[in-house]
């Protein structure tokens, strides 16, 4: 085994263990942000993170990933995708940790977040505010954002970032936030129609003039689709 220059004592450590992080996302006050905690205990104590743990003997990796959400969201279900995983050899100085990193997409309302033993916080922060983070998690953020922007694309994951009902306006809007660039309303109208993705289901409820239209996804299972 070659010495590691940076960290000569990394040979302490025989065996690696795995764990997950999370990278959840929601749009909240027109921004994207994604959830974000407070470690408790050292060698970060005090720092920011993303959400995350070892996995246990006897979970699968999404067994693990499922858990650690639930145990922060209180949610069972929602749209989760594995990313990537990340080894740097030095990314935890406690001990030798590899990361399975997960995205996932939730729709904001209605969700109390809840700490638990190893964490001080939890709470929501725009993407663009993240300041550094503990171990690689800016590394892993930028991972997910970046993947979250090309599936957009090509795929009906925004159905995840929506609630059942909502108007086009708040569909196109989504879009535009995470893609960063304005959407020209007929084209993206005439775009989402034609793709048969979606049902009219009624009209907003309390508005007295002209209320708008809504509408839910016919499908909400992950299907590959021509959005740009």
């Amino acid at each position: 085994m070659k010495k590691n220059k940076k960290n000569p004592e990394f040979k302490k450590y025989k065996y690696s263990f795995a764990a997950v992080d999370l990278a959840v996302f929601a749009i909240i006050k027109n921004e994207l942000n994604v959830l974000m905690v407070k470690i408790k205990y050292e060698p970060f104590k005090s720092k920011m993170s993303l959400p995350g743990g070892r996995i246990r003997t006897y979970e699968s990796v999404d067994e693990c990933a499922k858990r650690e959400f639930y145990e922060e969201t209180g949610i069972k279900n929602a749209y989760m995708e594995q990313l990537y995983s990340f080894g740097g050899v030095e990314r935890d100085p406690s001990t030798r940790i590899i990361s399975i990193a997960y995205m996932i997409l939730i729709n904001n309302r209605d969700i109390n977040l809840k700490t638990t033993e190893k964490y001080k916080e939890i709470y929501w922060m725009p993407v663009s505010e993240v300041p550094k983070l503990a171990y690689d998690h800016n590394k892993i953020l930028k991972y997910a954002v970046s993947r979250l922007k090309s599936k957009l694309t090509y795929t009906n994951i925004v159905c995840n970032l929506l609630p059942q009902k909502f108007g086009l306006s708040e569909m196109k809007k989504i879009y535009e936030i995470i893609l960063s660039r304005e959407l020209d309303k007929r084209n993206f109208r005439k775009k989402i129609f034609s793709l048969d993705l979606i049902n009219e289901v009624g009209r907003e409820a309390g508005v007295p003039h002209r209320p708008s239209k809504l509408y839910s996804f016919k499908k909400r299972s992950p299907m590959i689709v021509e959005i740009f």
